[in-house]
């Protein structure tokens, strides 16, 4: 069982995005990467599960499945679509850093983004999901995902 921690914000989140950033183009300097800094570590002021998520663009889905040995030198276990089709998950560490991959033009980056830059552009909504956030992880001793509708997923 993982306990959730959810502390406040951390200046030191987009300094990892960026190292890591340049970690991940370096490692696949063959095909073409947009990457994102996404999830609640890149919201300034909002509290997080102190995991830098990062979002990557890739022309062809498939064409990342032959760079998984690449991903592991630098840290970055591969996982499949881990339950999302049309999408590669990579877990780094402890869940230090987490990559959503998908293809050009998929649904699930824009959904990100979306998500992303709703909180940005909406203090007091960024302020009441960081609370609820808080509340949940003091009450659950195990892994919890909450959803921008409020849903939970134990």
């Amino acid at each position: 069982m993982r306990i959730v921690e959810v502390v406040d914000y951390s200046e030191t989140w987009p300094v990892q995005y960026e190292q890591e950033k340049q970690l991940i183009h370096m490692a696949l300097p063959d095909i073409e990467i947009t990457l994102y800094h996404i999830g609640s570590t890149s919201v300034v002021g909002l509290a997080a599960k102190p995991v830098i998520d990062i979002l990557m663009e890739v022309n062809e889905i498939t064409e990342l499945d032959q760079y998984n040995q690449e991903m592991s030198k630098i840290g970055f276990n591969a996982q499949g679509a881990f339950g999302i089709p049309g999408r590669r998950y990579f877990r780094k560490g402890d869940r230090t850093h987490h990559i959503h991959a998908f293809g050009k033009g998929d649904p699930g980056l824009h959904r990100h983004l979306a998500f992303r830059d709703y909180l940005r552009a909406h203090p007091s909504v960024c302020e009441a999901y960081a609370e609820l956030k808080k509340l949940v992880a003091s009450q659950c001793n195990h892994d919890v995902q909450v959803y921008c509708d409020g849903r939970m997923i134990l």
